[in-house]
């Protein structure tokens, strides 16, 4: 068998639906580094981080017959860890805030100052690790994993404006945990 850097996730799929324990392995080496630090970002603790990137191959695994007809598997896998990552917060109860929905239009100074917003990533890291637990998943899934604030809202169960007002509030706290650390233009 070629190296899996050279066979598309489409012949890895083909092998993995054949029984080859190479597509498994192929499929496994080419996501999991990104696959975890998509978990990682939501989930604080390494272990908690390990154990949802294996139960999250398990159900890719018992699951590939699935990923035959998707277009993109990276974005497949990546989804069905973050859901995997959400639920084990929820099982954990860590709840989000259950904040009043604030007047968006002030949200407007928070945005521009945020685009300008020149400092060192480990800096920008280490504030949004200090974030409390619902306002770091909101950044990091819309900041990150790109998904939009509907999609976030769905997954949870949230309303979107909501989830916008905790992403903004975030910003807020990140700007200023990082008041002293920040170049702006």
């Amino acid at each position: 068998m070629p190296s899996a850097d050279h066979i598309t996730d489409k012949e890895l799929i083909g092998l993995c639906l054949n029984g080859h324990e190479g597509g498994y392995t192929g499929l496994y080496n080419r996501y999991a580094r990104k696959v975890y630090n998509s978990i990682s970002r939501i989930v604080s603790h390494t272990g908690e981080a390990e154990d949802i990137l294996q139960d999250t191959f398990c159900v890719v695994f018992s699951e590939v017959a699935k990923l035959d007809g998707v277009l993109n598997i990276e974005a497949w896998v990546r989804r069905a860890a973050i859901n995997r990552s959400i639920s084990h917060i929820r099982k954990r109860k860590i709840l989000f805030s259950d904040m009043e929905e604030m007047d968006l239009e002030n949200v407007a100074d928070v945005e521009e100052d945020f685009e300008v917003l020149d400092c060192k990533v480990e800096d920008l890291k280490k504030s949004i690790e200090s974030l409390p637990a619902g306002y770091k998943t909101i950044v990091n899934l819309h900041v990150f994993e790109k998904l939009n604030h509907e999609e976030i809202a769905v997954m949870l169960d949230l309303t979107a404006t909501n989830v916008r007002t905790q992403y903004h509030r975030a910003k807020k706290k990140i700007l200023l945990s990082l008041k002293d650390k920040v170049y702006y233009e």
